[in-house]
């Protein structure tokens, strides 16, 4: 059964496994540097779709689909499945599983959404509710600017601080099969708001919110940088990111190199004009999905905190001159299942 560690932080006895994953790209995030990880990338932005929004479900599903076949499982082998995405209504998962027959729970965390879905997953999990369940979420440059910032061809001028929408989806299978690698702990946000207005700069309207739940984290485990192999953000781009260390710093925690950030993985900011780096629910989920994960099953990787943040904003609160609430959870993952799991590896 799940154990509560101080306030803020679940440790996941039973240590839940990512059974199966999957990521899918487009053909920008196919000129970057996680290009080899990745399972599928499309040079049609379109996936072969009419719009926008149906590539975006498309790629849902083909993620859903791509992950239940690397886990040997299918879709009547799922007991739940949690998707989110950007766009209002969470349309993109609606309508890319509505055919998969699956108890679904749509969420919005913003970019949050795959660290908010694996939580919840590994709840069930953990908590005998459910032997398996699927974590999914994406996001699609196109539909993200039709609904942000349309009409998309106006040209406006993207600031420095400005990140890019990843056009890609990432899905996992959690489960009770003896695998790594393993969820060990949760450490769920709370909603954080400096005030920031700016919807160009993202980074910095998430960092905060970032840096509470880490030092809660650490603060509630007794741990701190040293003990994780990779703090893995997602996604504060290089204004976050920054943003983010001063905060930690100043709260006596210093990340240095341990540190990295899902929207400065994904792309090639010296060849890419991507500004800040990356962004969009599907930034995270395809670079945990693509390169984490996996090195965390073929033993490169032993502890890796992935932190996913969201800014928690809509197109109405900001013409409202709403500020933007940020919002980030973590979770542990381990090649090894924690120690008060029985038969477990020390």
């Amino acid at each position: 059964m799940p154990q509560r560690i101080g306030k803020y932080t679940t440790r996941l006895d039973s240590s839940p496994s990512v059974l199966g994953f999957a990521a899918i790209a487009s053909k920008k995030e196919g000129e970057g540097p996680l290009a080899p990880y990745f399972d599928v990338i499309c040079d049609d932005t379109a996936f072969g779709e009419q719009t926008w929004e149906k590539a975006e479900s498309r790629m849902q599903k083909d993620a859903v689909n791509k992950a239940l076949e690397k886990a040997g499982l299918s879709c009547a082998g799922i007991d739940y499945i949690f998707a989110g995405d950007l766009l209002n209504q969470c349309i993109s998962s609606t309508y890319g599983l509505r055919d998969l027959g699956i108890p679904f729970f749509g969420l919005f965390g913003a970019c949050s959404t795959m660290a908010e879905s694996l939580c919840l997953s590994a709840m069930l999990v953990e908590g005998g509710l459910a032997n398996t369940a699927a974590a999914v979420t994406s996001s699609h440059f196109c539909s993200a600017e039709r609904q942000f910032r349309f009409p998309l061809e106006y040209g406006g001028q993207r600031t420095p601080t400005s990140q890019w929408t990843v056009t890609g989806a990432g899905a996992a299978i959690i489960g009770r099969k003896s695998v790594p690698p393993y969820l060990r702990a949760l450490c769920i946000g709370t909603i954080e708001d400096m005030g920031v207005k700016d919807m160009n700069n993202m980074g910095a309207a998430m960092a905060p919110a970032a840096a509470a739940t880490i030092s809660r984290f650490f603060e509630d485990t007794c741990t701190g940088p040293d003990n994780y192999d990779l703090i893995l953000t997602g996604d504060l781009g290089q204004v976050g990111s920054a943003l983010l260390c001063e905060l930690l710093c100043g709260k006596g925690y210093t990340l240095g190199e341990k540190h990295n950030d899902c929207g400065l993985m994904i792309y090639d900011r010296k060849k890419q004009d991507v500004h800040a780096g990356g962004s969009g629910c599907g930034c995270s989920a395809s670079v945990l999905c693509s390169y984490v994960l996996p090195s965390i099953r073929e033993g490169k990787l032993q502890d890796v905190l992935f932190i996913a943040t969201g800014a928690l904003m809509s197109p109405t609160s900001v013409q409202q001159g709403e500020s933007i609430p940020g919002i980030a959870h973590l979770v542990h993952l381990s090649a090894l299942p924690n120690p008060q799991q029985k038969g477990a590896r020390h």
